[in-house]
This record gives C-alpha cells, structure tokens and sequence, in this order.
C-alpha cells in the first residue's frame, strides 16, 4: 500500500509503519487505510475498463484485471491502519505438530504481514526457538527510496536482483550448516514471491525451499498461494493437499491434488471449492492419521485380495482345460461362472473395504508414523500384489489337484457310481468359494456384525443356489440338476474332501503370516500386538521407541517435530492458508 501513496499522501507514513510493525508484532492482523478522489469521468472510464477485463476470456483475464487495478489504486492519501486480533482455532498447535511427526512437509501460505506471520508460526508450533530463519524480503532502505521516486524499471530490477542474491545466501547457509539438527524455516513475503515464482528463478527457490523445514509464504496473493501449490506439485511429484477457509484459497485449494475447506465465518466459497469439507482445522489431524491410514489400508487389501479371488478361480478353470487336454469341456456350469463374482465373493471384499481397521483410532493418533505406510506404500507395492497373486495361484493348485484326485479314481456314491465332471466342476467350485471366503476371515482384522453375515452368508448362499438351481427343470439348470440333492450332499466324500481341501489351501498364508509376525512384523502389527498385551501401549518410553525404531523416514530437509534432530519425509506436501 505504502509504494501506491502519492508524495503528498505520506504525511503519516513513517507513524504508521510504526504502528503497523507493532501491530504484527503482537500477533495482530493489519489492514492500512487509504483514499483517492476521483472525478466523475474517471471512475466511469475505469468501471469500463474494469468490466472489460473482468469479462473477458482470454488466458490473460487476471492480468488484465491487475493492471486496470493498478491505473486507479495510485496517488493515494494515507490514512492510518487498524489491527485486529485472529486467534488461532482450537486444536491448532497440536494438529500441526501431529502432521510434522506422521512425516508430512508443511508449508504456511497466508495474506498476513511477515511478524505476524512468524508469530503466528512460532503460535503453531511450526516454528521453533532454535530453528535458523532464512528471511527473505524486499523492505531495504535502497527499495524503500526506489518506491518513493517512482522508478517501476529500476524497482523490478533492484527487486529481482535483491531476491536473486538472498536466495544464494539461503542456499549456502543451508550447504554451510548441513548437519544440524536444529533445521532452517524459510520465510519470504509476497513481493520476494512475485520474482521468486519466475521462470528464471523459480528453480532455485524451490531447491532452498525444499531443502528447509518449514516454509512460510506472507502477504500471499491468492494467484500466489495457487501458483506456489502447483510449484510444489509439479517439482516434487508428490501428493499435496491445501486446507482453507476463504475466497482467496480457492485457486489454491483447486490447483492441489486434495483440497480441504474449512466451513466457517468467511463464508463458502472455498468449502464448495474443495474436495473435502471439515468445521474445524484441528479435525485435518483425524481425517489424515486416522482415517486416512484406514483408506489406504483398506483399499490396498481390497484390490490385492481381487488380484487373489480371480487368479485363484482363473486358474483352476485353466488347470481343468489342461486336465481335459483342452477338449473345450467346461469345468463350471454357465451361471457358476456368471454368478462368482457378483454374489458369492462380492460382498465380503465390499465389508473389507468399508469396515476394517488393523489399529484403533487412538493408536493412529498415538503413533502419528503410521501415515508413513502410505506414503512409501507398504501395502501396496508389486512385491505385495504378486505375492497375493501367487497366493491365489497355490490355492488354485491345491484345490485341483485334491478334487481330480480324491474324486476321480473311486467310487463317489454308496451306489459305486464314480463322479462326473458335474461333481468334480461343482465341488472344485464349492472349494473355491469356501477357500476364498475364509481366507477372508483370515485377512479381517476388525470384525463387525455385517463382515460376519456377508462372509459366511456368501458361503450359505452358493449352498442355497445350488439346491434351488438344481431343483428347476434339466432344460435350466443343465448340469447343475439335483447335483446338491442327490450326488453331493449324500457323499461323505465331498464334505470331508471340502474340509480337507480348505485348510491346506490357507496354510500357505498362514505359515507365512505367522514368520512374518514372529520375525519380521510391520509396523502396524507390533502396534496392534502390544495393544493386545495391554499398558504398554500408554508407556511414553516404549511409545518412544516405537516412533523411532519401525519405520525409516525418507530424508529432505531437517525435521520441526517435537523431536527436531528426525527428519521428515517430503510426501504429502501439505500447504495452509490462514
């Protein structure tokens, strides 16, 4: 505002920057005050303009609108400044500190002034006593002097020269210290971030930002914070995610991968701009550890167990060919195969990803570096995809192998018929199904009544069909008439071929679930083992522990949690707006 007054409306200017650096000092948002007269056919020349701009469809809309803003909002007259007192929501302090400590890099970009700014980062935690500044700004006495006479040519490159060299100098502080365990937090205003964020430059500032720990972006155009997000995305290839509250988030808010508003008193337009909308900036700390390791948990297991169900019923159709020397004999009937993915296995994986927790939400909570299974995708890599696939594979194996050669060579009735490929085609269908749903059982960690009902009840279910399937006429159910009735259900065979057939197809998973959590547990295994074991869980010695020794976090710039020598991993870049 102050390089808009004219030479004659800077009567108080030095009183009011005073006031002003009081003000933000304090922690008080600021707001400077200041007027123009204007004659009738000036304001109608520029409302024309205005509205041309502001109508217009060209890529360059806001700059169009920027420099008819800049013709009218010069040779202003000062008037004074207020302040007024934003306290932080509850909550505030804590969550951020959480987030540091799950590994997420967080970055502060607000429209307040720079001691403002700094207070309120050292309010929420994200700025420490002994953390080193790398302070960049344009307030230099040789600027100042520049704005004051007027020179735009000389001020952009006096500007671009002054941010160019601190830049530099941030970097060597950084080459220089490296090794602390303190951290640096980078912290630049709005007119730094207009040079900054050019293409001549934005390289090297994004190099120093991201090699600090905290970054704080003040009096932040809302084109700036948007233009920092996508800086931030584009750079890292990480996941970002920006929180708001206001209309001047928005492009923020859109330009990230997940945006995230906050319904509050500056109305709605960033809620309705985001992705997610939550009441209260201390509820980011929930949706993240807690429920976002859930979805990622659930949605791993989800699709690897899909991998497994259809590798494990694709192969015994194929191992049947084979068996059959490929004669086009079918090893199902038609609706056995139309009908396995949409009702007798369906539901079960559903109750998965909808219902199931490996660790309570307090343990989430507790151990903030849960999140980071997610973000190196522990759950989720090819190593885990083939293995659930080579699962389903040796369960294929077994469950063939063990109904040709128990079924085909004896007697299967207590009339001495042997059994045909009907029998052989639905009793290898029956394993399947039965393999598949308590191999579900086995994957479940959080039991609930509705898991129980569509797991067993997707058993009891292809039993039911079978019997109704089978009691219609030969000209529907073809091969499936009485199969259940008169050639299955009868035979001790085919129960006791189930039986056996079913726990030597989930031995395999089990043997190996049960070295690996003996040997070599994940990390949220040993959280859920010791909130078995009961107390130890609310020990802050072994919580200790456990933070440090599980999970090895990526390395990029130097950690601002509560243990400030641990460095964070720089997936999900995570930006706030105030």
């Amino acid at each position: 505002m102050f390089e808009r007054l004219s030479e004659h409306g800077r009567e108080f200017e030095d009183k009011t920057r005073e006031h002003v650096n009081e003000y933000a000092d304090a922690g008080l948002r600021t707001l400077i005050l200041a007027y123009r007269e204007l004659e009738e056919e000036e304001y109608k020349d520029f409302n024309k303009k205005f509205a041309e701009a502001k109508n217009s469809v060209s890529a360059d809309r806001e700059e169009l609108i920027d420099e008819v803003a800049d013709n009218i909002e010069k040779d202003l007259i000062l008037l004074g400044a207020t302040a007024v007192e934003d306290k932080l929501q509850n909550g505030v302090p804590e969550c951020i500190d959480k987030l540091a400590q799950a590994g997420i890099k967080i970055w502060v970009l607000t429209g307040d002034k720079m001691e403002t700014a700094i207070n309120i980062g050292f309010a929420c935690r994200l700025l420490r006593q002994k953390m080193k500044q790398i302070i960049i700004h344009l307030d230099t006495p040789e600027i100042t002097s520049l704005e004051k006479a007027g020179d735009k040519g000389a001020i952009v490159k006096a500007s671009k020269e002054s941010v160019r060299r601190q830049i530099s100098e941030g970097k060597a502080q950084l080459t220089a210290s490296r090794g602390s365990s303190h951290g640096f937090a980078l912290i630049i205003d709005g007119k730094s971030l207009v040079y900054a964020l050019g293409e001549d430059m934005k390289t090297l500032f994004f190099e120093l930002a991201v090699a600090c720990a905290s970054v704080i972006c003040c009096r932040s155009s809302p084109k700036q914070k948007a233009l920092v997000t996508r800086l931030v995305k584009e750079g890292t290839g990480k996941t970002t995610l920006a929180i708001g509250d206001g209309a001047n988030d928005v492009g923020m808010l859109q330009e990230a991968d997940i945006g995230v508003g906050i319904s509050g008193v500056e109305g709605m337009q960033a809620v309705m701009s985001s992705d997610i909308a939550i009441a209260q900036f201390r509820f980011l700390e929930r949706l993240l550890l807690v429920h976002g390791h859930w979805c990622y948990r659930r949605i791993s297991t989800m699709i690897c167990y899909f991998f497994y169900k259809n590798v494990m019923f694709g192969a015994t159709v194929f191992l049947y060919e084979a068996h059959t020397s490929f004669s086009g004999q079918p090893a199902y009937n038609d609706w056995f195969l139309s009908l396995y993915n949409l009702l007798f296995t369906s539901l079960p994986v559903v109750a998965l990803g909808v219902f199931d927790q490996d660790v309570s939400a307090r343990l989430c909570l507790k151990f903030p570096l849960l999140y980071q299974q997610g973000v190196k995708n522990v759950l989720f890599s090819w190593r885990r995809i083939l293995g659930w696939m080579f699962n389903g594979l040796c369960s294929a194996v077994i469950i063939f192998f063990f109904c040709t050669k128990a079924l085909d060579p004896q007697a299967f009735n207590s009339d001495g018929k042997v059994a045909g490929y009907q029998i052989v085609g639905a009793t290898m269908y029956t394993c399947v199904v039965c393999v598949v749903n308590f191999q579900m059982a086995l994957a479940v960690t959080y039991f609930t009544l509705i898991q129980h009902i569509v797991i067993w009840g997707g058993i009891s279910l292809w039993f039911l069909f079978l019997f109704l399937y089978g009691s219609m006429s030969p000209d529907v159910s073809t091969t499936a008439y009485k199969v259940l009735v008169e050639s299955l259900a009868p035979a001790p065979a085919f129960w006791l071929n189930i039986l056996f057939v079913v726990l030597a197809a989930l031995v395999p998973y089990y043997s190996y679930s049960a070295i690996q959590m003996r040997f070599f547990p994940m990390y949220h295994e040993k959280i859920r083992l010791i909130s078995k074991e009961g107390g130890r869980s609310d020990d802050p010695e072994h919580g200790n522990t456990m933070r440090q020794g599980s999970i090895g976090l990526s390395t990029m710039g130097s950690g601002t949690g509560v243990e400030e020598e641990r460095s964070h991993s720089m997936e999900p870049s995570f930006q706030i707006r105030r």
